[in-house]
Protein backbone atom coordinates (compact mmCIF):
# COMPACT_ATOMS: atom_id res chain seq x y z
CA UNK A 1 0.00 0.00 0.00
CA UNK A 2 0.88 2.96 -1.12
CA UNK A 3 0.25 6.75 -0.13
CA UNK A 4 -1.74 7.28 -3.35
CA UNK A 5 -3.87 4.76 -2.47
CA UNK A 6 -4.32 5.90 1.14
CA UNK A 7 -5.45 9.42 -0.01
CA UNK A 8 -7.54 7.96 -2.87
CA UNK A 9 -9.03 5.56 -0.47
CA UNK A 10 -9.84 8.58 1.50
CA UNK A 11 -11.81 10.36 -1.13
CA UNK A 12 -13.69 7.64 -1.57
CA UNK A 13 -14.90 6.94 2.34
CA UNK A 14 -18.15 8.06 3.66
CA UNK A 15 -17.91 11.44 5.29
CA UNK A 16 -20.66 9.66 8.42
CA UNK A 17 -17.47 7.75 9.15
CA UNK A 18 -16.40 8.37 12.92
CA UNK A 19 -12.99 8.68 11.53
CA UNK A 20 -14.06 11.32 9.26
CA UNK A 21 -15.67 13.76 11.74
CA UNK A 22 -14.57 17.06 11.98
CA UNK A 23 -13.47 18.21 16.17
CA UNK A 24 -14.99 20.93 17.38
CA UNK A 25 -14.37 20.64 20.82
CA UNK A 26 -14.09 24.19 22.62
CA UNK A 27 -10.68 23.68 24.55
CA UNK A 28 -9.51 23.86 20.44
CA UNK A 29 -12.00 25.55 18.75
CA UNK A 30 -12.38 28.67 21.29
CA UNK A 31 -8.06 29.47 21.45
CA UNK A 32 -8.06 29.21 17.79
CA UNK A 33 -11.59 31.99 17.12
CA UNK A 34 -9.80 33.98 20.22
CA UNK A 35 -6.64 34.26 18.29
CA UNK A 36 -8.01 34.89 15.20
CA UNK A 37 -10.51 37.57 16.39
CA UNK A 38 -7.89 39.42 18.46
CA UNK A 39 -5.58 39.70 15.19
CA UNK A 40 -7.64 40.76 13.59
CA UNK A 41 -9.02 44.00 15.43
CA UNK A 42 -5.25 44.94 15.87
CA UNK A 43 -4.36 44.59 12.12
CA UNK A 44 -7.97 46.85 11.34
CA UNK A 45 -6.50 48.82 14.23
CA UNK A 46 -2.47 49.62 12.67
CA UNK A 47 -4.52 49.56 9.54
CA UNK A 48 -6.04 52.73 10.05
CA UNK A 49 -3.82 54.41 11.73
CA UNK A 50 -0.78 54.45 9.08
CA UNK A 51 -0.68 54.35 5.76
CA UNK A 52 3.18 53.23 5.79
CA UNK A 53 4.45 50.17 5.87
CA UNK A 54 0.58 48.85 4.68
CA UNK A 55 2.69 46.31 2.13
CA UNK A 56 4.38 44.77 4.96
CA UNK A 57 1.56 44.27 6.89
CA UNK A 58 -0.82 42.69 3.83
CA UNK A 59 2.06 40.05 3.57
CA UNK A 60 2.40 39.66 7.57
CA UNK A 61 -1.06 39.34 7.71
CA UNK A 62 -1.98 36.72 4.39
CA UNK A 63 1.35 34.50 6.40
CA UNK A 64 -0.67 34.52 9.68
CA UNK A 65 -3.99 33.58 7.72
CA UNK A 66 -1.79 30.90 6.15
CA UNK A 67 -0.52 30.01 9.45
CA UNK A 68 -3.57 29.82 11.38
CA UNK A 69 -5.54 28.06 8.74
CA UNK A 70 -2.64 25.42 8.61
CA UNK A 71 -3.06 25.23 12.64
CA UNK A 72 -6.91 24.61 11.73
CA UNK A 73 -6.67 22.18 9.28
CA UNK A 74 -4.42 20.23 11.80
CA UNK A 75 -6.43 20.37 14.82
CA UNK A 76 -10.09 20.74 14.18
CA UNK A 77 -10.11 19.11 10.33
CA UNK A 78 -10.91 14.93 9.72
CA UNK A 79 -6.95 15.01 9.77
CA UNK A 80 -7.52 15.02 13.99
CA UNK A 81 -10.02 12.67 14.06
CA UNK A 82 -8.34 10.26 11.52
CA UNK A 83 -5.07 10.74 14.07
CA UNK A 84 -6.89 8.97 16.76
CA UNK A 85 -7.39 5.20 14.63
CA UNK A 86 -4.85 5.85 12.12
CA UNK A 87 -1.26 6.51 12.96
CA UNK A 88 0.10 8.09 9.44
CA UNK A 89 -2.69 10.80 10.20
CA UNK A 90 -1.06 11.63 13.50
CA UNK A 91 2.20 11.91 12.22
CA UNK A 92 0.85 14.46 9.81
CA UNK A 93 -1.03 16.26 12.05
CA UNK A 94 2.23 16.80 14.16
CA UNK A 95 4.11 17.78 10.87
CA UNK A 96 1.41 20.22 10.14
CA UNK A 97 2.07 21.88 13.38
CA UNK A 98 5.79 22.24 13.89
CA UNK A 99 6.87 21.78 10.50
CA UNK A 100 4.54 24.33 8.26
CA UNK A 101 1.91 26.35 10.88
CA UNK A 102 4.75 27.29 13.18
CA UNK A 103 7.59 28.78 11.05
CA UNK A 104 4.17 30.99 8.78
CA UNK A 105 3.13 32.26 12.18
CA UNK A 106 7.03 32.84 13.23
CA UNK A 107 7.14 34.98 9.62
CA UNK A 108 3.62 36.94 9.93
CA UNK A 109 5.22 38.82 13.49
CA UNK A 110 1.98 38.89 14.78
CA UNK A 111 3.00 40.27 18.09
CA UNK A 112 2.28 43.87 17.07
CA UNK A 113 -1.03 43.61 16.02
CA UNK A 114 -2.42 40.77 18.68
CA UNK A 115 -1.13 43.98 20.88
CA UNK A 116 -2.58 46.93 19.77
CA UNK A 117 -6.00 44.64 19.65
CA UNK A 118 -6.02 45.89 23.33
CA UNK A 119 -6.12 49.02 25.26
CA UNK A 120 -3.46 51.08 25.72
CA UNK A 121 -2.83 50.65 29.76
CA UNK A 122 -2.97 46.47 29.23
CA UNK A 123 -0.23 47.09 26.49
CA UNK A 124 1.67 49.12 28.90
CA UNK A 125 1.26 47.01 31.55
CA UNK A 126 2.33 43.67 29.74
CA UNK A 127 5.34 46.36 28.58
CA UNK A 128 6.78 46.26 32.15
CA UNK A 129 6.00 42.85 32.77
CA UNK A 130 8.09 41.56 29.63
CA UNK A 131 11.01 43.74 30.50
CA UNK A 132 11.24 42.61 34.18
CA UNK A 133 14.96 41.02 34.61
CA UNK A 134 14.11 37.65 35.60
CA UNK A 135 11.58 37.49 32.89
CA UNK A 136 13.91 38.72 29.92
CA UNK A 137 16.56 36.69 31.08
CA UNK A 138 14.61 33.52 30.88
CA UNK A 139 13.61 34.56 28.06
CA UNK A 140 16.96 35.18 26.49
CA UNK A 141 17.98 31.79 27.39
CA UNK A 142 15.22 30.24 25.98
CA UNK A 143 15.34 31.63 22.72
CA UNK A 144 18.51 31.18 21.88
CA UNK A 145 19.29 28.84 19.20
CA UNK A 146 21.16 25.84 20.61
CA UNK A 147 18.66 25.84 23.79
CA UNK A 148 15.38 25.78 21.66
CA UNK A 149 16.78 23.33 19.47
CA UNK A 150 17.51 21.01 22.14
CA UNK A 151 13.78 21.91 23.39
CA UNK A 152 12.18 21.50 20.51
CA UNK A 153 13.99 17.91 19.47
CA UNK A 154 13.34 17.21 22.93
CA UNK A 155 9.28 17.73 22.49
CA UNK A 156 9.56 15.57 19.40
CA UNK A 157 11.44 12.30 20.49
CA UNK A 158 9.64 12.20 24.73
CA UNK A 159 6.35 12.17 22.84
CA UNK A 160 7.22 9.16 20.65
CA UNK A 161 8.12 6.93 23.46
CA UNK A 162 5.72 4.39 23.15
CA UNK A 163 4.29 4.42 27.11
CA UNK A 164 3.74 8.06 26.52
CA UNK A 165 2.51 8.18 23.27
CA UNK A 166 -0.03 5.19 23.94
CA UNK A 167 -1.15 7.42 27.28
CA UNK A 168 -1.83 10.26 24.82
CA UNK A 169 -4.54 8.27 23.04
CA UNK A 170 -6.08 7.32 26.63
CA UNK A 171 -6.35 10.90 28.13
CA UNK A 172 -7.64 13.80 26.62
CA UNK A 173 -5.56 16.42 28.60
CA UNK A 174 -2.23 14.66 27.65
CA UNK A 175 -3.67 14.99 24.22
CA UNK A 176 -4.24 18.77 24.64
CA UNK A 177 -0.47 19.11 26.15
CA UNK A 178 1.20 16.84 23.06
CA UNK A 179 0.05 19.37 20.76
CA UNK A 180 0.75 22.50 22.86
CA UNK A 181 4.55 21.24 23.30
CA UNK A 182 4.78 20.63 19.77
CA UNK A 183 3.42 23.92 18.62
CA UNK A 184 4.79 25.63 21.33
CA UNK A 185 8.21 24.03 20.99
CA UNK A 186 7.90 24.88 17.39
CA UNK A 187 7.39 28.43 17.25
CA UNK A 188 10.32 28.91 19.61
CA UNK A 189 12.42 26.78 17.51
CA UNK A 190 11.66 28.68 14.56
CA UNK A 191 11.75 31.98 15.83
CA UNK A 192 15.27 31.37 17.54
CA UNK A 193 16.69 30.69 13.50
CA UNK A 194 14.43 32.63 11.11
CA UNK A 195 15.68 36.38 9.89
CA UNK A 196 14.33 38.91 11.28
CA UNK A 197 13.91 42.62 10.69
CA UNK A 198 16.38 44.47 13.35
CA UNK A 199 18.36 41.78 14.45
CA UNK A 200 21.51 40.44 13.64
CA UNK A 201 20.71 37.18 11.99
CA UNK A 202 23.45 34.20 12.64
CA UNK A 203 23.05 32.65 9.47
CA UNK A 204 25.52 29.86 10.11
CA UNK A 205 24.03 28.70 13.74
CA UNK A 206 20.62 28.62 11.97
CA UNK A 207 21.93 26.38 9.25
CA UNK A 208 23.62 24.30 11.72
CA UNK A 209 20.88 23.98 13.78
CA UNK A 210 18.18 22.78 11.13
CA UNK A 211 20.38 20.28 9.55
CA UNK A 212 20.70 18.65 12.48
CA UNK A 213 17.04 18.60 13.44
CA UNK A 214 16.38 17.24 9.52
CA UNK A 215 18.93 14.59 10.66
CA UNK A 216 17.32 13.34 14.03
CA UNK A 217 13.56 13.92 12.92
CA UNK A 218 15.04 11.88 10.06
CA UNK A 219 16.14 8.95 11.96
CA UNK A 220 13.27 8.94 14.40
CA UNK A 221 11.13 8.69 10.58
CA UNK A 222 13.71 5.83 9.42
CA UNK A 223 13.18 4.13 12.58
CA UNK A 224 9.19 3.98 12.24
CA UNK A 225 9.87 2.86 8.53
CA UNK A 226 12.21 0.10 9.09
CA UNK A 227 11.32 -1.27 12.28
CA UNK A 228 10.05 -4.55 12.78
CA UNK A 229 7.85 -4.11 15.28
CA UNK A 230 4.69 -2.27 16.34
CA UNK A 231 5.83 0.61 18.31
CA UNK A 232 1.84 2.58 19.10
CA UNK A 233 -0.69 -0.93 18.26
CA UNK A 234 -3.80 1.95 19.65
CA UNK A 235 -2.93 3.82 17.52
CA UNK A 236 -3.54 1.73 14.29
CA UNK A 237 -6.53 0.45 15.45
CA UNK A 238 -8.31 2.34 12.24
CA UNK A 239 -5.78 0.75 9.63
CA UNK A 240 -7.68 -1.83 8.88
CA UNK A 241 -10.13 0.53 7.27
CA UNK A 242 -8.10 1.71 5.04
CA UNK A 243 -6.24 -1.19 3.36
CA UNK A 244 -3.40 -1.22 6.00
CA UNK A 245 -1.95 -3.29 7.95
CA UNK A 246 -0.44 -1.52 11.44
CA UNK A 247 2.82 -1.67 10.17
CA UNK A 248 2.72 0.24 6.72
CA UNK A 249 0.52 2.35 8.95
CA UNK A 250 3.75 2.97 10.79
CA UNK A 251 5.70 2.64 7.93
CA UNK A 252 3.95 5.68 5.81
CA UNK A 253 3.86 7.42 9.11
CA UNK A 254 7.65 7.00 9.43
CA UNK A 255 8.10 8.28 5.56
CA UNK A 256 6.17 11.30 6.37
CA UNK A 257 8.53 12.39 8.92
CA UNK A 258 11.59 11.15 6.89
CA UNK A 259 10.70 13.48 3.82
CA UNK A 260 8.08 15.58 3.60
CA UNK A 261 9.48 17.07 7.37
CA UNK A 262 13.29 16.60 6.40
CA UNK A 263 12.50 18.57 2.91
CA UNK A 264 10.74 21.13 5.12
CA UNK A 265 13.80 21.60 7.57
CA UNK A 266 16.36 21.30 5.27
CA UNK A 267 14.94 23.31 2.51
CA UNK A 268 14.97 26.00 5.44
CA UNK A 269 18.77 25.52 5.76
CA UNK A 270 19.33 25.71 2.04
CA UNK A 271 17.52 29.05 2.04
CA UNK A 272 19.44 30.35 4.97
CA UNK A 273 22.35 29.07 3.57
CA UNK A 274 21.64 30.81 0.24
CA UNK A 275 20.79 34.33 2.62
CA UNK A 276 24.39 33.90 4.55
CA UNK A 277 26.55 33.50 1.12
CA UNK A 278 24.84 36.49 -0.10
CA UNK A 279 25.40 38.73 2.58
CA UNK A 280 27.97 37.58 3.75
CA UNK A 281 29.27 38.99 -0.39
CA UNK A 282 27.74 42.12 0.34
CA UNK A 283 29.52 42.90 3.46
CA UNK A 284 32.82 41.67 1.60
CA UNK A 285 31.78 44.20 -0.82
CA UNK A 286 31.45 47.13 1.41
CA UNK A 287 34.43 47.20 3.65
CA UNK A 288 36.64 46.32 0.57
CA UNK A 289 39.60 48.71 0.80
CA UNK A 290 39.49 49.66 -2.85
CA UNK A 291 36.82 50.49 -5.98
CA UNK A 292 35.59 46.70 -7.23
Amino acid sequence: MNLATLFSTSICYGSGAPEAGWTLALPITVPLTAVALIYMAGAMRLWRRSTRGRPLRMRQALLFAAGWSVLTAALVSPIHALGERLFVAHMIEHELLMAVAAPLLVTACPAPALLWAFPVTFRRALGMVGHGKSLRTLWTFASRPVTATIVHGIAIWVWHIPVLFDAVLEHGVLHYAQHASFLGTGLLFWWALLPRQGQQQAYGSAVMHLFFTSLHTGLLGVLLLLSPKLWYPENAAGAAVWNLSPIEDQQLAGLVMWVPAGLIYGGAALLLAGLWITTSGTRKVAHAPWPI
